[in-house]
């Protein structure tokens, strides 16, 4: 039995309201729970008393029996510290480009950076060639 702390979704049309439960994991989203352990009201502004509430003694110890927290549930822990901040990846794996478009891209990059020197390289050159003609007129 695979025990997840998870947010049911609660409220009226464009108004939500959310319950902190423990329930099993293939337990549907608002179906059956086996224990209340907070709510949270994003309807409320940041800082008000009533947008989260934890019931922190309970979720200690479900977190001790190895009850896994979803994601948002997991932040609103970790703001509370009650468990270590989980870990967000700035992009998703999934939408990375393909391995064959990755290649393109490198060999794209790498032409840019050659074609970059080139042009530095001429513009040194032309440099040089422009000091050699103004200390030949002097």
């Amino acid at each position: 039995m695979s025990l997840k702390i998870r947010l049911t979704r609660g409220g009226a049309k464009k108004r939500p309201y959310y319950r902190i439960v423990v329930a099993e994991a293939t337990a549907p989203r608002d179906g059956r729970f086996i224990e209340k352990l907070g709510s949270y009201n994003p309807m409320v502004e940041q800082g008000h008393p009533q947008r989260l509430t934890l019931e922190i003694e309970r979720i200690k110890h479900w977190l001790s029996v190895g009850a896994q927290p979803t994601d948002r549930v997991a932040k609103f822990l970790s703001d509370n510290g009650l468990m270590a901040a989980p870990v967000r990846r700035e992009t998703p794996t999934q939408s990375a480009p393909r391995k064959k478009t990755q290649e393109k891209m490198k060999a794209a990059a790498a032409a840019s950076e050659a074609a970059a020197a080139k042009a530095e390289a001429a513009k040194a050159e032309a440099a040089k060639a422009e000091a050699a003609k103004t200390d030949a007129a002097s």
